[in-house]
């Protein structure tokens, strides 16, 4: 899926650390590569073009802007509560079990999708997606690290890496183009593409590939997951309806609801006896401190990714086939740089890449609220040059990140680390849509009522029509969202140089340097 909050985060290893020895053929495994690779794209071509096609959603469904987040929220909520039972489902029923389930279930609610008549019924197809997505998504890497072995495993997810990157890159691209040159309704074919790409993979999985064996005799923690997921809908529910029309006495009690509920799930979690997420991992400072940073730097990343496509086609007026280009620096420049900065970041540790990263993305964020601000209406020579800065300082962060998750905690903890990193970015994803659009709506509303009237500067001058008047509130509101996530991206920096280690790493500790 991949959500506009999943760049990058994709890459953690969801994994436990595997024996030697696998289950697959050697004469079979190219097949689980490829099975791999088809289902991956199944979530990150179905994410990175649902951005661009967000704007002909809610014109062709008639969505308002509550239901046009929670078409976003929807997937992201169940995806975050759900990921780390997922990854345990494949330890618990065997890895290719799994996967095959949770593709199934995503092909199934996609075509749900593609024929969902209201906002509504597409929200309620998107979290089903959603828990798809929470099995399948760790298994597409899982599979591949127990399938081949140790000293090819490597290469194995570099090219797993890779394709994934092209269909990230490509997918907005291509989606754009297609509406661009058929017009809003042919979002629906987004959802529907899903389905070869889906079959393909589970009769790869199911003709070619061999049952593996469960690794671990473990319960699933489904009161945990349940908990999670009523405290981060309550959580994002009550940030939504601080906006929506009619529905904003209720985001007080819904913030308050998820609060509690929160604390349930930690006291929860605290007295499992194989809880899915491991609070102790907390304790330590260098993991906890990377966490903080990827929920800010995932924040700011999914906010700006969400609704800067929206102002650029419903409120600048640019074709979807020219927008679905501002996808394209940030996986190129990931999948190109990566594997070097994570080599420099293995010689000087982790801290200063992490830090310097997040600072070029806090100017590029910063840059494109100064462009909204000031009503500079400059696709390619303005949001363009800025995304591919915003790439650069995400290639900086990627890898490194990574390896401070992992090299804070104890090799036997890695698996747990990453999981619990991968779901960090995902709910920080998941309450920046609710959050951002909030202030964007209390934004546009006061620009829209005063600031484009009067002539305030970054408003424009005073508007002769209704159009220009929404404009540059539309500027307003985006350039509010930019600029506060400018500043989450900056805390992410100050986080990761005050709490994340600046030595060298002593790989190899027992099990190699993590792939991301």
């Amino acid at each position: 899926m991949r959500s506009p909050s999943e760049v990058g985060a994709e890459a953690v290893p969801l994994v436990r650390p595997l024996p030697a020895d696998t289950f697959c053929p050697q004469s079979r495994r190219r097949f689980v590569l490829i099975a791999a690779i088809l289902a991956s794209a199944l979530g990150f071509i179905d994410g990175s073009i649902l951005a661009i096609a967000t704007p002909a959603i809610r014109v062709d469904l008639g969505a308002s802007f509550a239901e046009t987040q929670w078409i976003s929220n929807a997937y992201a909520l169940t995806l975050s509560a759900l990921i780390l039972v997922g990854g345990a489902a494949g330890d618990l029923f065997g890895v290719r079990h799994a996967f095959v389930a949770g593709i199934a279930l995503f092909i199934a609610a996609s075509l749900a999708c593609a024929v969902a008549p209201d906002p509504p019924m597409l929200i309620a197809f998107r979290a089903i997606q959603g828990i798809g997505a929470a099995i399948m998504v760790p298994g597409s890497l899982a599979i591949i690290a127990k399938a081949y072995p140790k000293k090819e495993r490597g290469r194995a997810i570099g090219i797993w890496a890779a394709a994934s990157a092209l269909t990230t890159a490509l997918g907005p691209v291509l989606g754009g183009v297609v509406l661009s040159a058929f017009g809003d309704g042919m979002w629906r074919v987004i959802f529907a593409v899903n389905l070869p790409l889906g079959l393909v993979s589970i009769y790869l999985l199911l003709a070619k590939v061999p049952a593996d064996a469960p690794t671990e005799k473990r319960s699933l923690d489904l009161g945990g997951a349940a908990l999670a997921t009523l405290a981060f809908g309550a959580l994002a529910y009550g940030l939504t309806s601080m906006s929506a029309e009619g529905e904003e006495q209720m985001s007080g009690p819904s913030i308050a609801a998820g609060a509690v509920l929160l604390i349930v799930f930690i006291v929860f979690e605290r007295r499992q006896r194989e809880p899915m997420i491991d609070l102790s991992l907390f304790r330590v400072g260098a993991f906890a401190g990377a966490n903080v940073a990827t929920f800010f730097l995932y924040f700011a990343l999914s906010a700006n990714l969400f609704y800067l496509p929206m102002l650029l086609i419903a409120g600048w007026g640019l074709r979807a086939a020219e927008v679905g280009f501002i996808f394209l620096p940030l996986s190129v420049l990931i999948a190109l740089l990566s594997g070097p900065v994570g080599q420099w970041s293995d010689r000087i540790g982790p801290r200063f890449p992490i830090a310097s990263g997040s600072l070029v993305v806090a100017v590029a964020f910063a840059g494109l609220a100064s462009l909204a601000y000031a009503g500079i209406h400059s696709f390619w020579w303005g949001v363009f040059p800025l995304m591919a800065l915003m790439g650069l300082g995400m290639a900086l962060v990627v890898s490194p990140l990574s390896t401070a998750v992992m090299t804070a905690v104890e090799d036997k903890d890695t698996g747990a680390a990453s999981g619990i990193n991968n779901a960090v970015s995902r709910i920080g994803g998941l309450i920046a849509v609710a959050a951002m659009g909030s202030l964007a709506a209390w934004v546009y509303a006061a620009a829209l009522n005063s600031g484009a009237a009067s002539g305030i500067p970054g408003f424009g001058e005073p508007a002769p029509d209704v159009d220009a008047a929404r404009l540059a509130a539309s500027d307003a509101a985006f350039a509010a969202v930019a600029l506060v996530t400018a500043l989450l991206c900056l805390l992410s920096a100050i986080v990761a140089w005050t709490t994340v280690s600046g030595e060298r790493l002593p790989w190899p500790r027992g099990s190699g340097a993590p792939q991301r």
